[in-house]
């Protein structure tokens, strides 16, 4: 791959990210607060002030629907977008590295191994989710702790400077790192991600190339093209995303200010314990709603952009 190959990717990687992220924001911040543990995002103040601690663990938590509407009424439409600006800072860069990661890993493993094998995917994507994880992680803790940071309509909110220097008092760089080993076991998500959206996407082109062969012009993408791409996307990442979804979980709690939570291991074992094994699906719904577009709109993006930069 040349350097003006990699640079593509780069860019594409990017841009995609960064424009599912801005349309996607409030979705994720309505997960966060359903993956948390504070009980101040399950119940309404009338039901806190009738009921005690240890009762309060086991009701059920309310649903996306009425999480929005908890925190439009007490924090504001603003809060809705809570966190947005760690996630541009952080998605552009991330996607530009896990991209350019990927496409290299995949070319060189090519060379190796069966060419666009499903063993060349799930390696690529694996290398690629390692190298984004560990150089991000510090952006995405930030961004986590900023979600869930609800503070009343009026109240001073806590700035992207305020978190960070709370962190490093609270537990030195240590702190910043919290969380990645959940992240590194959510690559599996990405690995199943794109093996199956290899899979449909090569399946795409097959189906079109005997269509290309009748035509004396060279193959060029349409709108079908893309509209393919995005099918392919949401499909393969509900799929991954279903069957990996409890790591989220497990990544925001240790995440949480003030956690009680300290290892992926024994947060997977705590929460059941403690709430149920619903508790490790929590947010499932309004996580998917979020990813599917999302998902679409930055593969799209990212195919598109490298697509109209090769000319």
């Amino acid at each position: 791959m040349s350097q003006r190959d990699t640079l593509i990717h780069l860019f594409a990687g990017g841009c995609g990210g960064t424009v599912g992220a801005i349309l996607t924001c409030p979705l994720e911040v309505v997960k966060t607060r359903l993956q948390s543990s504070s009980i101040t995002l399950y119940v309404s103040e009338v039901q806190l002030s009738t009921v005690n601690g240890a009762s309060v663990a086991r009701m059920s938590p309310p649903g996306p629907l009425h999480c929005l509407k908890l925190i439009l009424e007490k924090e504001g439409p603003r809060s809705l977008f809570r966190g947005l600006g760690p996630n541009l800072v952080g998605v552009a860069p991330s996607r530009a590295i896990y991209f350019a990661a990927y496409s290299t890993a995949k070319e060189k493993l090519n060379g190796v191994l069966e060419p666009d094998s499903t063993q060349v995917h799930m390696v690529s994507a694996g290398m690629a989710g390692f190298t984004a994880i560990t150089a991000t992680n510090p952006i995405w803790l930030i961004k986590t702790r900023l979600q869930l940071d609800a503070r009343n309509r009026g109240e001073s909110r806590m700035s992207a400077w305020d978190c960070m220097r709370r962190v490093y008092q609270a537990d030195g760089f240590r702190g910043f790192y919290r969380g990645m080993s959940a992240s590194y076991v959510g690559i599996s998500e990405t690995v199943i991600h794109f093996v199956i959206y290899e899979s449909i996407k090569r399946r795409l082109l097959d189906a079109k190339a005997p269509q290309n062969m009748d035509e004396e012009e060279d193959p060029s993408k349409d709108v079908s093209d893309f509209v393919g791409m995005m099918l392919a996307a949401a499909t393969s990442k509900t799929c991954a995303t279903t069957i990996a979804y409890p790591h989220e979980v497990i990544r925001t709690r240790l995440r949480e200010e003030g956690s009680k939570y300290r290892s992926f291991l024994k947060t997977l074992t705590m929460v059941p314990k403690e709430e149920g094994y619903r508790a490790l699906y929590r947010g499932l719904i309004t996580h998917l709603v979020r990813q599917i577009p999302n998902t679409a709109i930055m593969m799209c993006t990212y195919e598109m952009v490298v697509y109209l930069l090769n000319g």
